[in-house]
């Protein structure tokens, strides 16, 4: 399994590809595309926000679980501009059991997040919220009742009866029709079809048959619904947990738990962020490693690397590896301040306070490490890193609590170096 062990944005899917072509299925487990993975293939660069980063390697077979929730217009879209590149889709897997963005749920995302102005989350505004929350309620649709137009009728009718009084009366809006969501989404249905399958079965059968399965969480660790920095979180779980319930199967079938990091931190949206930087470091760290959000296109915020929720996102997942990624961004600083703790009210933290009031008024505590200039993105092995580089390598592992078995020296699929096989 690959999961962000940051606020998400760390670099997963040139993790996830990296694997590709070893593993027979991968499985995106939850999120929708409010996510989004960078691949770099030789001269080409994908952006992907629904499928699996998987789907870019040939022989393996790409999955979008039950967990997981889907705009149809973005993964057909999607799709399309793969096939274009000359990329084969044809092995997609979609669950039956996935529930769908529905119009009305992009609609109240974004009248809902301009309505809170101030108190707003910072969500996408892709109606991902919404239909998580329509999933709990049981007036979600899911990718199996397109093919009932009586029972699509039906959720549509229950889903809107609510969802209409709130938009005209409190919002202002006009109301959504029944007919007009229908029609549109039975639209999908043929497009869709020769996808659909129960990747439960597949999945499990898959797993039997000894065939290496990869799940692949969307967002990272801080920003699980229940884990994460509430309310400042994503909608559903990219904790390790979360690939049993959005996949179909059991704890005791993940062997291997590998945790992504990034080698400074980033988070795009509001909430708390301890090593957050305003000044020149932070512009520099922003421009250096190209940090604009692949799905929302917005500037992430960026900070210097934070031990403490490394070290957390290792407990909640039990990871068992670290893939360190964007190494090479950090080349050319004299010395690079690592936070190892946080002062609360004067008192020194070295766990993630668990209460939310705390963590807003956490201030990092650094330690200065002696940085590098010499250019890393040729490295192929270990040794060939400078020895500050190396040495910075060794203090993160060291505070993070598991292993660091892979380092990212640049973008492409081909500037990593792998200390420990994953598989």
């Amino acid at each position: 399994m690959l999961l962000g062990a940051q606020w998400g944005d760390e670099g997963k899917g040139k993790a996830t590809d990296l694997l590709g072509g070893s593993v027979d299925y991968v499985v995106r487990y939850q999120g929708g595309n409010n996510a989004g993975h960078t691949v770099v293939v030789g001269d080409q660069k994908y952006a992907l926000h629904l499928l699996p980063s998987g789907i870019l390697s040939p022989g393996c077979t790409p999955v979008i679980g039950n967990g997981v929730v889907v705009d149809p217009s973005v993964l057909l879209s999607e799709l399309s501009g793969l096939n274009e590149r000359g990329v084969d889709t044809s092995k997609l897997l979609l669950s039956g059991n996935a529930h769908i963005i529905t119009p009305y749920n992009v609609t109240v995302d974004k009248v809902t997040e301009r309505f809170l102005g101030k108190r707003k989350i910072g969500t996408t505004g892709r109606g991902i919220g919404p239909t998580y929350a329509d999933k709990i309620n049981r007036v979600g649709i899911r990718v199996q009742d397109l093919y009932d137009e009586s029972i699509l009728t039906q959720k549509v009718e229950a889903a809107l009866d609510v969802k209409n009084q709130i938009l005209t009366k409190l919002y202002n809006r006009r109301a959504i029709a029944v007919d007009q969501v229908v029609e549109e989404l039975l639209d999908y249905a043929d497009k869709l079809a020769p996808y659909v399958a129960d990747t439960v079965l597949v999945i499990n059968q898959a797993l039997e048959e000894d065939k290496v399965v990869l799940f692949e969480g969307g967002q990272g660790t801080l920003l699980d619904i229940d884990h994460g920095t509430y309310p400042f979180v994503t909608s559903s779980n990219p904790t390790a947990g979360g690939a049993c319930t959005g996949a179909g199967v059991g704890p005791t079938k993940i062997s291997r738990v590998i945790g992504i990091l990034k080698a400074y931190t980033t988070r795009v949206g509001a909430g708390p962020f301890p090593t957050e930087l305003f000044d020149e470091d932070g512009e520099a760290l922003r421009r250096i490693g190209g940090e604009r959000g692949v799905t929302t296109g917005r500037d992430r915020r960026c900070g210097w690397f934070d031990a403490v929720i490394a070290r957390y996102a290792t407990r909640v997942n039990g990871l068992t590896d670290f893939f360190l990624t964007k190494l090479d961004v950090l080349t050319g600083w004299e010395q690079i301040p690592v936070c190892v703790a946080y002062e609360i009210d004067g008192k020194r933290v070295e766990e993630l306070p668990y209460s939310q009031t705390d963590f807003h008024h956490a201030k990092p505590v650094y330690e200065m490490l002696p940085g590098w200039s010499e250019d890393i993105s040729k490295a192929k092995s270990f040794s060939d890193l400078p020895k500050n580089a190396q040495s910075y390598v060794k203090a993160l592992e060291e505070m993070s609590g598991a292993p660091i078995s892979a380092i990212g020296v640049g973008p492409g699929r081909d500037e990593t170096i792998q200390i420990n096989s994953f598989l």
